[in-house]
């Protein structure tokens, strides 16, 4: 991935990391399959529908969210590199219904696309997932913005990873 990095010359990578008691398979199966990745990605409490899933490089996830009793929202995955089962590179951005890119609707300085490596380690029957992402063509607006955004967007992983766990717990 390239290094991206802030006006003041600091990277911009975002890094998550999350161990989960699930054996790295399963857990690369919650990511590819459509019917799993609708049971868990997102904000807690969102409906999700997954409109798309094409796992190859320049392939798309594009799906929508909606939070209850509110607008229905799309985004997209341009998947980059693939390694299975330890491996996903992909550009994250939001979009329309037909997969074009768009703004934030909540954050219009929010940059437009985010490049983000994903991997999965097994140990002991146990998986560590580390994302780690950053802003890519952004401005120096949207740069500022992200770097800002770092932690609300800690704390809404941290509520994806939670239906994560609940997913691969129910289905292990």
């Amino acid at each position: 991935m390239t290094e991206n990095h802030s006006p003041n010359g600091k990277s911009q990578e975002l890094v998550i990391t999350r161990v989960f008691n699930a054996p790295r398979e399963l857990v690369w199966k919650a990511w590819i399959e459509s019917a799993r990745l609708a049971q868990w990605w997102g904000p807690k409490g969102f409906k999700m529908m997954v409109a798309k899933l094409d796992l190859r490089p320049q392939g798309v996830f594009h799906y929508s969210m909606q939070a209850p009793n509110g607008p229905e929202m799309w985004g997209k995955f341009v998947f980059q590199e693939i390694v299975a089962p330890e491996k996903i590179v992909f550009i994250n951005s939001f979009s329309d219904k037909d997969g074009g890119i768009t703004p934030n609707p909540y954050m219009p300085n929010w940059p437009l696309e985010v490049m983000n490596t994903l991997t999965l380690e097994e140990s002991n029957g146990k998986t560590t997932l580390t994302l780690r992402g950053g802003p890519i063509n952004a401005t120096e607006l949207q740069a500022k913005t992200f770097e800002e955004g770092r932690p609300s967007m800690q704390q809404g992983f941290i509520g994806t990873w939670e239906q994560l766990d609940n997913y691969l717990a129910k289905n292990s």
